[in-house]
């Protein structure tokens, strides 16, 4: 509810409904996840709404009036004060540290409740954020993100409810907190600049794993956020169709961040190729991505998580097709349905191997030879070679299929492809399909050992 208020006071429609909804409006619930154990929480979503709204339009008494205004700060917004939560309600005797997302949401309106209140004459030191401790526990918060990343990375949903978390300090908190969460969402939005192709994106995740059977690969609402980003650019003269997230796209016209003009060109133009690898940790999986003009390879990761909460994928190919759903692409999975037992990290430059394959329906071969097929979609060849357990595609730069044929047999002879393979340039990529769950399936390159053990992955390495 708070969202669509918002948008009818942008729109200067209902005034005096809103005012009224909002006068009457009473708390309902608690901050912090819901659970069995605390059926009525969530409340920190209405709250994060609600800074939007008060630092919009709280100054606007013609749109909000002061009555409302007073309401929503004296009543609504209930976290107040130097004392964060960042635990759960204790769960047989234990707390249990909070998620991201909620504690972002919480800790967040909570400053900026109190910023308002000091900047609107209220000198109580309760609300003094630098004094009572509030701003030194964000920032510390804020730290780590910048340190290890998301650990809710490119979750289905809360990625958007972080990003709107952090989109309310950057605009209205001010100072070291606002620069901080400036640094999270450009590098946020960078990742994603290199891990999307056409405003479609593929990538392994954390929370919530019921939705590992999505297909949809423009749904996420990082996706909404940057459609509505790159819809303000002045150079933008394209119409986008938000299908999923556009209450948090809402928040983008709200709020003063804007994406850097690089990040905004290599989101809509892979203007040269690059091979990037992203790590999340010893307890998260990474992500891999072969790109340039034309195409995007991602890998699908791992599911090797503590407390299950992980989910990986089909390694994709996505081409300049405008394709939007997951049957639409070639893919490769492991040898089982469960994709906790997969391992899809085997992707390099131009290059991706695993267990099985699976083409789309409407993709016809241009040569088919044995266990290898010749595709040629949106003017770019694509080899696939299919054994037992062993899939493998490359997209090497040639345009005609049968040199590609005589290449591919000069180069890979049969029992070597079944531990590695050299591409087009003499480039050879070793790889162990049988690898351990916690290790990269590409195991040297060109001769030359790699770094293996994705858990001490920095936040981002990798070339252009």
């Amino acid at each position: 509810m708070p969202r669509v208020l918002a948008a009818k006071l942008a729109m200067n429609q209902d005034i005096e409904a809103v005012n009224r909804y909002l006068l009457n409006a009473d708390v309902r619930g608690n901050v912090g996840s819901t659970s069995a154990f605390h059926p009525e929480g969530d409340y920190d979503f209405t709250l994060a709404g609600l800074c939007l709204i008060l630092y919009s339009f709280g100054d606007s008494p013609l749109l909000l009036y002061p009555t409302t205004v007073a309401h929503i700060v004296d009543v609504l917004m209930t976290e107040q004060g130097g004392e964060p939560v960042e635990f759960t309600p204790k769960i047989l005797g234990l707390p249990l540290r909070d998620t991201e997302n909620h504690i972002l949401m919480t800790e967040g309106s909570r400053y900026l409740k109190n910023r308002w209140l000091r900047s609107h004459g209220n000198t109580d030191p309760e609300f003094d954020n630098q004094n009572n401790g509030l701003e030194s526990f964000l920032l510390n918060h804020l730290s780590h993100m910048e340190r290890a990343g998301f650990h809710e990375y490119n979750s289905r949903p809360y990625i958007g409810y972080t990003l709107t978390a952090l989109l309310n300090l950057q605009s209205f908190a001010g100072g070291a907190v606002s620069e901080a969460a400036t640094r999270i969402l450009d590098r946020a939005n960078w990742e994603y600049a290199l891990g999307s192709f056409d405003y479609r994106r593929f990538p392994p995740f954390r929370r919530q794993p019921r939705r590992a059977v999505d297909t949809d690969l423009d749904g996420d609402y990082h996706t909404a956020m940057v459609k509505a980003w790159m819809s303000l650019r002045r150079s933008s003269e394209r119409q986008f169709e938000i299908r999923s997230g556009d209450h948090q796209a809402l928040w983008v016209p709200f709020t003063s961040y804007r994406l850097p003009d690089k990040t905004a060109e290599w989101i809509d133009n892979k203007s040269s190729e690059y091979f990037i690898r992203m790590g999340h940790g010893d307890d998260g999986s990474p992500e891999i991505y072969s790109g340039g003009p034309g195409f995007l390879i991602t890998a699908g990761g791992v599911a090797q998580d503590r407390f299950e909460q992980a989910v990986a994928r089909p390694t994709t190919l996505m081409l300049d097709d405008g394709e939007l759903e997951l049957p639409e692409l070639l893919q490769l999975t492991g040898k089982s349905d469960d994709y906790r037992n997969w391992n899809n990290t085997g992707v390099h430059k131009r290059f991706a191997v695993g267990n099985r394959i699976t083409v789309p329906e409407d993709w016809s071969p241009i040569i088919k030879q044995g266990n290898l097929e010749i595709y040629k979609q949106t003017g770019q060849l694509i080899l696939v070679y299919e054994g037992t357990d062993l899939a493998l595609f490359y997209l090497p730069k040639l345009t005609d299929p049968q040199t590609a044929l005589e290449q591919f047999k000069r180069l890979n002879p049969t029992d070597q492809l079944q531990h590695q393979f050299t591409g087009f340039d003499k480039r050879k990529i070793e790889f162990d399909l049988n690898t351990t769950p916690d290790r990269w399936i590409i195991t040297a390159t060109s001769g030359q050992a790699i770094e293996r053990d994705f858990a001490v992955w920095p936040l981002m390495e990798g070339d252009f």
